[in-house]
């Protein structure tokens, strides 16, 4: 297990180690300049109101002045982000970040004119435009897309009404989150040893896999009781947030929530559905897994707080960042030359921020693209910090290819695709240490570290969004949603899920109360269909070899030039079918009797 460092100051990290933002702005005079000019922007944008339908000309004009505008806010909005995230105790940062705000404000009001007259052009004169200026046809789909949502578009008086209950309309999910993570306090609990362990949202996973059975019972107690004390104030958080969303689908003349919710990302229902009927008809691969689970544990009886407690024992050993971008190329060496070059030069190019400081921003994300995108770590030197990197310059790649290859109104890729880059990588990685192997402690335990993902991810978000839909549709149907209501509902999901090998703990009953990704609004169902489209992706490429590996750069290329799921059949995965999820799960049971033989 790699050694806790001492956490050093901003000034004080290598630079080696840090991400070149002058390769955006040189100096932080040059972000006050660009920033200076885009205050200038709402005038220019002004003088557009009322015209967008008088030519071809005008219209070309207007739209080709939004890509510049697009192109500045969002460099000057990723140099002062990614700064302030350096060092969120560094007031003049946080100050920079807060004058940005203010002028993109400034700048998406000035522009909020141009839905409605973009709306407004009527068919024929807009194919007139296209015949008249054929560069035109460069926003074709864009206004196609736009125009396909004029049915859900009031007039003008209504919108600016929908406008300005926009904030009450965000204060379920703001109250809820105040109290969960501000007002809320967890009872402390006791080694063996009688040391005290605190309790908290963010300590109570590794609280979970913790060694001892008593310490994962208390916080398993001491988290879900505290819960239960709040369930009825919960449930009124829920229940009013279930109720905004369906005032606004029917406002906009939605047949439910959840096409409300997809229309804007392309994603047809049947995705959704299908989804939660594929997973529920292969739960019975989750059961085994639950009871190997049991048996290697050693259990009489498994709780639902012994979930989280590895399997494998004591085989995590550490990896220095050097090596593991050394095993990252090797392991992605399957997607080409041309992939393994860019990667190289992210690495070798400062395009990550590696190493904890002092009040440097927590987790890991990638962000931004121009002039290449940035990732931001808080490196460990373990298997899990070396399977972020390969996951967050997934994510980069996807971003570079994007960008490289489409204009500017098609650069930017929908959510619903956003996680497979990432975990394709992830994939080849671990197919990769699999392969290469030969110690069979190691080995199952990185079974066991896949294992965990598709439960966690494939399994547990499903679950949840088979929960979310039953939420909206008892709010759609004229329900409210109380906490005796929700709770039976929650746990009879954890029952189904899980199988006769596992106790299920009434206290889970009410888990949903702590999950944030319920005010979301139908988000969770991507990180399970990301997830299997990965896995088929992945599980071609190295099977096919180049040509799985040239239709994969396509769909990285393609941003948002087509519907999501037209871009993942160029990678060769039908996500309008169930196909790609069996397929997953499928592999889920084979990687089962991986760990069956290797654990005899």
């Amino acid at each position: 297990m790699a050694k806790p460092k001492q956490i050093p100051k901003r000034n004080e990290v290598k630079k080696e180690y840090t991400w070149a933002l002058e390769d955006i702005f040189a100096t932080d005079e040059l972000w006050n300049e660009a920033l200076e000019e885009l205050r200038g922007v709402p005038e220019k944008i002004s003088k557009f109101v009322g015209r967008l339908g008088e030519s071809a000309e005008t219209l070309y004009e207007y739209l080709r002045y939004s890509d510049e505008v697009e192109v500045k806010l969002v460099r000057a909005a990723e140099y002062c982000m990614r700064r302030a995230d350096e060092d969120t105790g560094n007031s003049y940062y946080q100050g920079m970040k807060g004058r940005f705000m203010g002028v993109y404000v400034a700048v998406s009001s000035a522009a909020s004119f141009d839905t409605p007259e973009l709306l407004a052009i009527p068919d024929e004169v807009l194919e007139g435009f296209y015949d008249a200026k054929p560069e035109l046809k460069l926003y074709r789909r864009k206004l196609d897309k736009l125009r396909s949502q004029k049915d859900h578009v009031l007039s003008d008086a209504e919108e600016k009404l929908l406008a300005s209950v926009g904030e009450v309309a965000d204060s379920a999910s703001e109250i809820a989150g105040t109290f969960r993570n501000a007002d809320l306090k967890f009872p402390s609990v006791h080694d063996a040893a009688g040391n005290e362990l605190q309790v908290t949202q963010g300590s109570y996973v590794p609280l979970l896999e913790n060694p001892e059975r008593e310490v994962r019972r208390q916080a398993f107690e001491s988290l879900h009781g505290t819960f239960d004390s709040y369930k009825n104030t919960s449930a009124a958080f829920l229940n009013a947030q279930m109720k905004q969303l369906t005032f606004f689908s029917r406002a906009r003349k939605y047949g439910s929530n959840l096409e409300a919710a997809l229309s804007r990302t392309e994603v047809p229902e049947s995705v959704y559905h299908n989804l939660i009927d594929t997973v529920n008809a292969n739960l019975k691969y989750l059961h085994r897994y639950v009871a190997l689970r049991k048996k290697l544990m050693g259990l009489d009886e498994m709780h639902m707080y012994d979930l989280y407690m590895p399997i494998i024992a004591d085989a995590d050993t550490e990896i220095p960042y050097e090596k593991a971008k050394e095993i990252i190329v090797e392991a992605l060496a399957p997607l080409g030359e041309e992939y393994l070059t860019v990667l190289k030069s992210g690495f070798e190019n400062r395009w990550i921020d590696v190493y904890e400081n002092e009040g440097k921003r927590s987790g890991a994300y990638s962000a931004g693209g121009d002039p290449h995108p940035y990732v931001l770590l808080n490196q460990k030197d373990t298997l899990d910090s070396m399977f972020t990197i390969a996951h967050e310059m997934g994510h980069s790649m996807h971003t570079y290819y994007s960008i490289k290859n489409q204009p500017v109104a098609y650069r930017d890729y929908v959510i619903f695709v956003a996680e497979v880059a990432s975990t394709c990588n992830e994939v080849l990685l671990m197919r990769h240490l699999l392969g290469k192997t030969t110690d069979k402690k190691e080995k199952a335990y990185l079974l066991n570290h896949f294992l965990e993902q598709f439960r966690g991810t494939v399994y547990r978000q499903t679950m949840f969004a088979e929960f979310e839909l039953w939420m909206n549709e008892k709010v759609e149907a004229g329900e409210t949603l109380t906490a005796d209501v929700m709770n039976e509902a929650y746990y009879a999901l954890n029952k189904k899920y899980f199988g006769d090998d596992l106790v299920v703990d009434k206290l889970i009953s009410v888990e949903w109360a702590r999950i944030p990704h319920f005010f979301y609004n139908y988000y969770v169902f991507q990180y399970a269909t990301g997830f299997s489209a990965a896995v088929a992706i992945a599980n071609r490429i190295l099977t096919e070899g180049k040509p799985a590996v040239d239709d994969y750069l396509r769909f990285l290329s393609g941003g948002s030039s087509t519907d999501p799921i037209s871009l993942l059949k160029i990678a060769g995965v039908d996500m309008a079918s169930p196909k790609p999820i069996e397929d997953a799960l499928r592999l889920f049971n084979e990687l089962l009797d991986e760990m069956e033989e290797l654990t005899k």
